[in-house]
């Protein structure tokens, strides 16, 4: 063999290499970024030793095994979810994303993987009536960016409003007395309730259902144009841990009733 031939032999089998090497790498997925908020128990909170754990923490981890998908949890604070999702910094949001009509304008969900009502905490004792006018006056406490701050702006202008980077900032001023209410997820403050930080607040008032402001459910939150693919993933894991009781299994860890999605 001449020593051309040899060459054009090499550099066939070179090529050849680095195709294969191109279509390997082509035929696998890269890491799903997971966008989390980190603050919000018990769905998703950063323990002592400094890893994110929660309700919402365990469900990502599972969907992600349905997937066959390698997955990243990156902590974001709530506001900035759908910037970052926007951005291109995560491919998906698990936070307590309520589907509303406002944020769908925005980015694309997945079905619902739960619901559960909001309501009114304050100091035990509180009065049962939070009607706009009887919250004349009164400071309110939201988490910005949240459908509860979105449902107090509507409803509630008479009222001072006090908006916290996250929910528990919120607890410590309800617990100091700088503001009398807080408007926040039912689970979510039966959790601070029930615990020591928790003593000596109480929910008051009805539970609120408001579709108008609360939306149909909580979703996964995708751009909108991987919605055909990584949203329709997410909402075929969400409905395969619904059908085999797993989802169901995993809640009953954290709540003590049925928050599955009508």
């Amino acid at each position: 063999m001449s020593v051309l031939s040899r060459r054009c032999l090499l550099a066939a089998l070179l090529l050849g290499a680095g195709l294969a090497q191109v279509s390997s790498h082509a035929q696998t997925p890269k890491k799903l970024r997971i966008g989390v908020e980190g603050a919000y128990p018990p769905f998703s909170e950063v323990g002592p030793d400094g890893q994110i754990k929660g309700f919402e923490i365990d469900l990502a981890r599972q969907w992600c095994a349905h997937m066959k998908r390698e997955c990243e949890l990156v902590k974001t604070d709530f506001d900035g979810l759908i910037p970052a999702l926007q951005a291109r910094k995560i491919d998906a949001i698990v936070a307590s994303l309520s589907i509303t009509p406002e944020r769908k304008k925005a980015i694309a969900f997945s079905r619902p993987y739960y619901s559960t009502p909001q309501t009114f905490l304050a100091k035990a004792g509180t009065p049962a009536d939070i009607s706009p006018a009887a919250l004349k006056g009164k400071k309110i406490g939201v988490q910005s960016a949240t459908i509860n701050e979105a449902y107090v702006n509507a409803l509630y202008s008479s009222s001072v409003i006090t908006r916290y980077a996250t929910q528990d900032q919120a607890y410590l001023e309800l617990k100091t007395g700088r503001i009398d209410y807080s408007l926040v997820d039912k689970s979510a403050a039966l959790a601070f309730t029930q615990s020591p930080a928790g003593q000596g607040i109480s929910t008051v008032g009805p539970e609120l259902r408001d579709r108008r402001y609360f939306g149909d459910g909580v979703g996964v939150g995708v751009r909108k144009a991987d919605a055909a693919q990584l949203g329709a993933a997410f909402s075929a894991a969400i409905a395969a841990g619904q059908a085999d009781g797993s989802f169901k299994a995993l809640a009953a860890k954290y709540f003590p009733y049925d928050i599955s999605p009508p």
